[in-house]
């Protein structure tokens, strides 16, 4: 089988309550944009992938599909080995072009991207609720919702400052109490003082974890950071690969890692941390970038095959106002089923594709 063609398609899709609108430190939003990606091969069948490019600047979808339009064509999509090794594309763009490589190594096959992983150790994964930055009172109402929807966990944005990180936390705590698992995510806000003062204020209130509320570097901040506080310590920005939490293991620098795909550059190294992270003993969760089905379904996959990936994985789909697949994936009792169906489960629906795209 040899690719013959791709297609990148930029869409944007509005969010709906109750994420919209969903604000972070950095910025507030109400769309989540997806470059999806679709790879034709000899044998007429079509792979999809997906890479996440909310807010990154001079993003263009025409730039990046002559780029991999000039190497793919030829390249067999069942030889994952050669182009982890040999592809020359951006993280991001590689992430999306591997995934659709697994959707068609696993259409060929007749198999899901899980069984080819090596088979499933489970066949439901649980997700976390994500919510934006909010007001103690917002917050309670958002909690409840939340807990009345059948989610076990909730994870809140935060890192405007501590006062309102504590406020929000606060309003979740006084209206479900410990019915929900709570994890916090100031995206980098503080320096190591502060977040040793956040992580010692946020001790009485039980959380999960605390996800990297200081820079991804230097890895001793982090260490450091884990003896000043009871309240368990997670990274996200801090795990960029493989190779990154060999060091983060190293350093002893974290209590749980979230690895992403258009991250660490698709979905066989985000297993690959899962691999490691369970021989050293870390849970893993997947993180979300406010993800549509194909993503989804790649998250999905990776947390069924891996056992590191025990804990509820990121996601806002919940608040999407559709999606791009035809059929969309539903959340019961906090929880999503993997897909069975082969390769990723999941296909592209032409109109929707249409109806959401954006030039770029």
């Amino acid at each position: 089988m040899k690719v013959t063609r791709l297609r990148l398609t930029l869409v944007e899709v509005p969010q709906v309550h109750p994420v919209a609108p969903y604000k972070s430190r950095l910025r507030t939003s109400s769309a989540t944009r997806s470059a999806i990606v679709e790879v034709e091969t000899d044998e007429g069948l079509t792979g999809c992938g997906e890479f996440n490019v909310n807010f990154i600047e001079g993003f263009s979808a025409r730039r990046l599909e002559q780029q991999a339009s000039d190497w793919l064509p030829g390249k067999d999509p069942q030889n994952l080995a050669w182009f982890h090794t040999h592809c020359p594309f951006p993280a991001n763009l590689k992430s999306g072009v591997e995934m659709a490589f697994w959707d068609l190594a696993g259409q060929a096959a007749g198999l899901s991207v899980a069984m080819l992983l090596g088979g499933m150790v489970r066949t439901q994964v649980e997700v976390a609720a994500c919510m934006g930055v909010q007001s103690y009172a917002d917050a309670g109402k958002l909690a409840t919702y939340f807990l009345e929807e059948g989610f076990t966990t909730l994870k809140a944005k935060a890192g405007l400052e501590i006062r309102q990180d504590l406020e929000m936390v606060c309003g979740v705590r006084d209206a479900v109490g410990s019915r929900l698992k709570l994890r916090l995510d100031p995206n980098q806000a503080y320096s190591r003082e502060q977040s040793a003062e956040l992580a010692r204020q946020l001790e009485p209130f039980d959380l999960e974890y605390l996800e990297q509320p200081l820079p991804e570097q230097p890895l001793a901040d982090a260490r450091w950071l884990r003896s000043q506080s009871r309240t368990p310590i997670a990274l996200n920005e801090s795990v960029v690969g493989p190779a990154s939490v060999l060091e983060i293991l190293r350093e002893e620098a974290a209590d749980f890692l979230l690895p992403d795909t258009h991250i660490a550059g698709g979905i066989q190294p985000c297993v690959t941390i899962g691999r490691i992270a369970e021989a050293g003993g870390l849970p893993c969760i997947m993180h979300c970038g406010h993800d549509l089905g194909p993503k989804t379904a790649a998250m999905l996959h990776i947390a069924a095959a891996c056992p590191a990936y025990s804990l509820a994985n990121d996601t806002t789909y919940y608040g999407l106002e559709d999606d791009i697949i035809t059929e969309r994936f539903a959340i019961q009792a906090g929880k999503m089923n993997v897909p069975t169906g082969p390769g990723l489960g999941v296909r592209i629906d032409p109109e929707k594709l249409a109806r959401y795209r954006v030039d770029c």
